[in-house]
């Protein structure tokens, strides 16, 4: 099952909310990752650019997508990343094909 890297940046008033009521996020939100199909993995609290940092199971880009934009669209996030993460014998197969691929940057000398 392909696995994404998973990031959000909680807006004030959600972290108002969770100091009022400290909660696991991560439980709160396995029951509907498990219904588009997918698997909640290791998760962990951060500071920086996001606050939350986490790899998910999904069995499609377009069930990723439906929890990513249903967390969007949730309103406690100000900013929600998606990056699809490729093994690395998946990004090893990925350079084999583009070095047969015939592509020629504009900057190769003929």
């Amino acid at each position: 099952m392909p696995s994404y890297l998973f990031q959000v940046s909680y807006s004030a008033e959600a972290w108002a909310a969770m100091i009022k009521r400290p909660q696991d996020r991560v439980e709160a939100v396995r029951k509907v990752v498990e219904k588009l199909g997918g698997k909640i993995g290791s998760f962990w609290m951060a500071f920086g650019d996001y606050d939350l940092i986490g790899v998910l199971e999904m069995p499609d880009n377009v069930s990723a997508a439906a929890f990513a934009v249903a967390v969007a669209a949730g309103g406690a996030c100000k900013d929600v990343k998606t990056t699809p993460l490729l093994s690395i014998a998946e990004g090893i197969e990925a350079m084999q094909k583009a070095g047969q691929s015939g592509y020629q940057p504009a900057t190769a000398s003929k």
